[in-house]
Parts: C-alpha cells; sequence; structure tokens
C-alpha cells in the first residue's frame, strides 16, 4: 500500500515517467560519448515543451540522479519487460518546469499511475488540480481489505479526495465498487468542467434512491456512459442540452425510464442502450441523431417508435412491432430479433440505404417484404431469417420469382443469402421469367449457405443463373458446412456442388 498526505491507492513503488527518466539518465550518462542523443529524444515531445526539458537534463549533469538500478539495463532489454524505475531525487525532479510537469501528468488517467507520480517529487503533487482525466478500474481497490466492504470504503475515500484535488477535470471514468450515496457530491464539485462521465452503477445504485438525478447537475456533460443500473422510472435530469452521446449498457428498464432519458437529451447524435431488459413501446424522437444501437433482451413483445431525420446508422435487436419515420438519410440498417418473432415493420421509402441486415428466428412475411419494398436501392443485403410464419407457427419461404427480385433491387452490390431465403428463391417456378434479355448488372459478390440437400436440381440451377446473368460477378462463396447430410442425397448434391465450383473455377469456391 502506497501513502501519502494527499492520496492513498495499492501501488508497491512509486514510478517516474520512463520518457523524462530516459532524457535525464541518458543525457547524464553518455552525452560525452554521443552529444546528438538528446535532440533525438526530445522528439519524442511536444515542440514548446523540448527547450524546457533539454535544459533540466543538462542540469542533471551537475545535479545527478541517483536510482536503484537503471531505468534501461542489458537484462531489462533482454527480457523485453517495462522497467521498474524507482528514483530517489535530490532537487533534479523537483525543479522541472511547471509546465513539463503538468503536461506529463495530463497524459495519465489511471489511479494508480496518479498516485504514484503523486509522490515524485513535492511539486508534482501540487499539480494535481491539473489532472484533466480520472480512470479506477474495477478491480483496483480489492487488495485493500479483505472484503468487498473494505474495498468498497477505500474507493470512496480515494474517489473523493482525487475528484476534490481535480479542479480542471473533464473525464471520470469509475468501473470500481462505490457507494452511489456519494455521487451527488462528486459530481457538484465538478459540474462545471466535467465532459465526460462514465459508471458502473450495479445495483447499489437503484433508482430509487434518486442518487442517479445528480446526473443533472452536470450540465456541461457531451458523454455519458451508465453500466449494469435499475432505472424503473424518467431520470429527473432536466434538460441535458450539451449531452451528445448517451451509452446504457446491462441495465434493467422500464419503458418510462428509457423515454425520459432520451427525452432529457434532446441533441443527441450517438445512442447506445445495449443488452438491456426492458418491456413494452420504447419511443425515441431526436432531431439530431446520426447513429443509433438498441440491443434488448428477453423474448417480451417489445415495440419501437423510432423518428429521427438524420439519422444514418441505426442497428436494432430485440423488437416484435418496428416503426420508423425519417429514414431519407439511412446508410445501415440492422434489424434482428434472436428469440421471438418479427411481426410487424413499417417504415418510408430508403433512398440512401447502402446496407441492410435482417436477422432473426422468425419474421412474418409481410414484415420481410415491406423492408425489401423500401430498400429498393440497396447495395449490400443480408437475409438471415430461418423461418416466416405469424405468431408460433414456423413456416418456410414463400416462392420469389428470381427475375422480379433483383429488378427490384438493380443496385445490388452484394448479397448473402441464408439457407431460407435461398429456398425461396430455388422454387420450381422461381426462373420461369428468365430470358436472354435479363441482366443482373451490379453485382459483384454473393455468399449462399446452403442448409439442405432438397430440390437439389432447382438450387443447382438458380445458382447457375446467378453466374450465367451477374455480368460483374467476382466471386462466389458457397457456404455447406452446415446442410443436413442425413437426407440420402446429401452425397450426390455435393458432387454435383463441387462440379459447379470446377467449371466455375476463379469466380465459385466451397467453404
Amino acid at each position: 500500500m502506497f501513502r501519502n498526505s494527499n492520496f492513498t491507492c495499492p501501488e508497491k513503488s512509486p514510478g517516474i515517467p520512463s520518457a523524462v527518466v530516459a532524457i535525464i539518465w541518458k543525457s547524464k550518462t553518455t552525452h560525452a560519448a554521443r552529444p546528438g542523443l538528446l535532440p533525438s529524444l526530445l522528439l519524442n515531445f511536444e515542440p514548446h515543451l523540448r527547450s524546457s526539458i533539454k535544459r533540466i537534463a543538462h542540469a542533471s549533469l551537475t545535479h545527478p540522479i541517483h536510482a536503484h538500478q537503471p531505468p534501461f539495463s542489458a537484462a531489462t532489454r533482454r527480457s523485453g519487460k517495462s522497467p521498474e524505475i524507482r528514483v530517489r531525487c535530490d532537487g533534479g525532479m523537483d525543479a522541472l518546469p511547471d509546465g513539463v510537469v503538468q503536461h506529463i501528468l495530463s497524459q495519465l488517467s489511471n489511479a494508480r499511475d496518479v498516485a504514484a507520480c503523486a509522490a515524485v517529487a513535492r511539486c508534482w503533487r501540487d499539480c494535481m488540480p491539473f489532472l484533466p482525466s480520472l480512470y479506477f478500474p474495477r478491480g483496483a481497490f480489492e487488495s485493500v481489505g479483505v472484503g468487498p466492504a473494505s474495498a468498497v470504503a477505500a474507493a470512496d475515500d480515494v474517489i473523493g479526495r482525487m475528484v476534490d484535488a481535480a479542479a480542471r477535470l473533464e473525464e471520470l471514468v469509475v468501473y470500481c465498487p462505490f457507494s452511489a450515496s456519494l455521487l451527488p457530491h462528486w459530481l457538484a464539485a465538478r459540474a462545471a468542467t466535467l465532459r465526460v462521465l462514465e459508471l458502473r452503477v450495479e445495483s447499489a445504485a437503484d433508482d430509487k434512491s434518486g442518487h442517479l438525478d445528480s446526473i443533472g447537475v452536470a450540465t456541461s456533460l457531451e458523454e455519458l456512459r451508465l453500466w449494469a443500473l435499475r432505472m424503473t422510472r424518467a431520470p429527473a435530469w432536466g434538460q441535458m442540452e450539451r449531452l451528445r452521446v448517451l451509452e446504457v449498457v446491462g441495465a434493467v428498464l422500464e419503458d418510462a425510464a428509457v423515454n425520459g432519458a432520451v427525452a432529457a437529451c434532446p441533441n443527441l447524435t450517438d445512442l447506445a442502450l445495449l443488452g438491456c431488459e426492458c418491456a413494452g413501446e420504447a419511443v425515441i424522437s431526436l432531431a439530431h441523431l446520426e447513429r443509433c444501437r438498441l440491443d434488448f433482451v428477453g423474448s417480451g413483445n417489445t415495440s419501437l417508435r423510432f423518428a429521427a431525420p438524420r439519422v444514418s446508422s441505426l442497428e436494432v435487436q430485440g423488437f416484435s412491432l418496428i416503426y420508423l419515420q425519417g429514414g431519407n438519410r439511412l446508410k445501415h440498417l440492422t434489424i434482428s430479433k434472436n428469440t421471438g418473432s418479427v411481426y410487424h415493420v413499417e417504415m418510408g421509402k430508403l433512398p440512401e440505404l447502402d446496407h441492410l441486415s435482417l436477422r432473426g428466428v422468425q419474421w412474418s412475411w409481410g414484415a420481410i417484404s415491406s423492408v425489401l419494398q423500401c430498400a429498393g436501392e440497396v447495395k449490400h443485403l443480408v437475409m438471415k431469417v430461418e423461418f416466416c410464419g405469424d405468431y408460433d407457427t414456423l413456416q418456410p419461404f414463400p416462392e420469389l420469382d428470381l427475375v422480379e427480385f433483383f429488378n427490384s433491387h438493380p443496385k445490388l452490390h452484394k448479397f448473402e443469402i441464408h439457407g431460407a431465403m435461398f429456398a425461396a428463391l430455388c422454387q420450381k417456378n422461381s426462373l420461369k421469367k428468365l430470358d436472354s434479355r435479363f441482366v443482373i448488372p451490379f453485382l459483384e459478390h454473393v455468399l449462399v449457405t446452403v442448409r439442405s440437400p432438397l430440390n437439389a436440381e432447382q438450387k443447382l440451377d438458380t445458382l447457375e443463373s446467378l453466374v450465367r446473368y451477374s455480368v460483374r460477378l467476382r466471386r462466389m462463396v458457397i457456404r455447406i458446412s452446415q446442410m443436413k447430410n442425413c437426407h440420402g442425397a446429401a452425397d450426390d448434391f455435393f458432387a454435383e456442388i463441387c462440379k459447379f465450383a470446377y467449371m466455375n473455377s476463379g469466380r465459385v469456391c466451397i467453404e
């Protein structure tokens, strides 16, 4: 345990930033033999700091630094490990200009490093107010006591004193357990300067206590990230006009909490709700939102009403009913549901869409066809839906006409087809409209996943048609590693696939 008058943090010994020690040490030991070494080492620093460091380095020739071991010994170089530097200063480090010390400390954020540097010299300790960032990792205080209570008490003490000392703190990241009751004091102390806040609050900060409402005090926040919290009501944050990034990970939320938190941040450009448990209806309406990721877990029928005219990237997972408004600038869209079904998707035309990915176990065919109709300009399409059907009835995809499908998506460059979608394009009448005038103008890459050897002849005909009519086709990958081989025709089908790949060597390959 390392202790000084201001901070307490688990550390074996105080360390000096190796770049500064390297300059001073090498300028002392090799200056006579290699007078050009110091200028080359100074290139590691900003131009306005080089003259100050150079002056201190030359001064070290007459003010030596005594060390227990050279920082770059031969044994250390052979081991490849970072040297552990322990230095006893006889005035040398105290003589560093304030600008150099402040620059060094401005590059630190980990609480261990900050506490270690505070003991290098007395003047370094006085520069704590210039720290812009503090980071407390998950296990920072696990070695302090024998139980979790001791670790939390130590964390509360150290975090409180460091936050109070860092008068210019802009970023605070706390992953270690702490007492949520102290959060209002920490935020109030640095409300004027804090720009980035990231907290792993866990169950200690249940919203019934009201401690999370204190986040609204930090009105200058631009980025807020919260991990493992529980919110059953809308937070009392007021209007956080400056907040641009909001991320909530691994939380248990009520729909009122989601809607209230989003409404309190009207100027968001980035929103991420990842691995969150939520039921009900999520309503998101943000005029400036550009990127959004919504990942809701659970098998419930959660619905989403989404309106963001500037959004360019949208990824949603876990919703059964989706209503999307304002997709004129949307370039990347992913809709998936790992458990349960997607019953309904409603949206307008997506004229700028480049990438569309539909994934899940079961979708209603109405939802799939609605999305495909709105995405006529898509360039990269991923279809990985296992079944169609409404509610609990699992059904295969209906028959699709290959000519109509590609005529409806003329700009398609890359097409990834899973088993169910590929089977729908391989039905008896899927190729009946083919003629010599048909062409797939821009398709370059195709990835086909074959899950069953059934209808082998139709599947081979579809593969041959894709190769023949895709005038720009560069690569077709046929993935058969997941094909069910219990059927007697599997071996014959595999042989035909290999023959097809051989006949189109260079463009067709098998995984």
